[in-house]
């Protein structure tokens, strides 16, 4: 368990870190709740804690909170996100949560612990706050709301509170869009002072239920439906440093607007199959909704005539 007040690898299951004292908590993979560091399950989800795919965060009481969405959400998107609260008022949902259908977007600096290991907090912190605030940068861009600052990562939501139809495919432009504002400060970084500075992302399309917007801190309230998050954090979690990695759900969604190299299937725990894995490796050769569509139908009918070629194969086997 690291202290992300030393930065300090403490040992699994310690409530204190051995190198500064501070006390160690977890958030949730899932929903971001804070639990101790003895908690087996998120008291607000149910989520498992210990020993998941993904590790959960550490954070000190003592250190500086997690900063509010109102602190460096765009002061035009705030307002669109207290437009969807107004919206969701008016509708009644508030009380009962509105099922959406969302991208989710997690993204971390790769090996950051390795990196930062012998920097004291300062020299850290002026390392990961300028890629924490491109990554920012991006989703913002794309009129992404930025859930939850993860210390050394993100985790956005695209469809919500802000709602786009088009979230699946402003989920990976903003990633694109990332990892080549990474390039350059990485290459500026590496010349600078040696270092080399990369991000991983991984992203997921699932349901959400999104209960409340906070008008002063704009805070949203959502539980995922299913393995949502879950999912979305293990993309990000199974990739090489750079890499963009997509679920099935988003790669169906997307597909022709970008390019993608099949990786196969991989097990997530708490999933009965596995699933597919997609890497990002760039723009694809169509741009418009017709032209995918178009695209899609002439895979279709290509593919149609190896089914009925099968049935027929079948039939006289009969």
């Amino acid at each position: 368990m690291r202290c992300t007040h030393c930065q300090f690898e403490n040992p699994v299951g310690a409530r204190f870190c051995e190198a500064c004292g501070q006390r160690l908590a977890q958030l949730c993979p899932q929903c971001g709740h804070e639990s101790s560091a003895t908690a087996r399950f998120c008291g607000a989800c149910g989520a498992v804690l210990t020993d998941t795919v993904a590790a959960p965060r550490q954070i000190p009481p003592s250190a500086p909170p997690i900063p509010a969405p109102v602190l460096y959400t765009p002061p035009h998107l705030a307002e669109r996100i207290r437009a969807e609260r107004v919206a969701m008022e008016a509708k009644g949902a508030d009380a009962a949560g509105e099922r959406k259908t969302i991208t989710a977007l997690f993204a971390d600096m790769a090996g950051s612990t390795a990196l930062i290991q012998d920097l004291d907090p300062e020299e850290a912190r002026s390392l990961i706050d300028p890629v924490v605030a491109l990554m920012m940068e991006a989703v913002h861009h794309y009129e992404g709301y930025v859930a939850k600052s993860l210390g050394d990562g993100i985790l956005a939501l695209f469809g919500a509170p802000i709602a786009h139809e088009d979230h699946a495919l402003r989920a990976l432009f903003a990633a694109l869009r990332m990892q080549q504002a990474m390039r350059r400060h990485s290459d500026r970084i590496r010349l600078e002072q040696g270092i080399p500075l990369q991000i991983r992302v991984g992203v997921h399309t699932g349901e959400v239920v999104v209960r409340s917007i906070r008008k002063d801190d704009l805070r949203t309230d959502y539980d995922p439906v299913g393995h949502t998050m879950h999912i979305a954090a293990r993309m990000e979690g199974v990739g090489t440093p750079s890499s963009i990695l997509v679920s099935e759900s988003t790669h169906r969604l997307t597909e022709g607007y970008f390019a993608f190299q099949a990786l196969g299937r991989t097990h997530i725990k708490g999933l009965r199959e596995p699933l597919a894995v997609y890497e990002m490796l760039g723009l694809g050769a169509l741009r418009t909704r017709l032209q995918v569509g178009a695209h899609r139908k002439l895979k279709s009918a290509q593919h149609r005539p190896s089914i009925i070629a099968a049935c027929w194969v079948q039939a006289t086997l009969w």
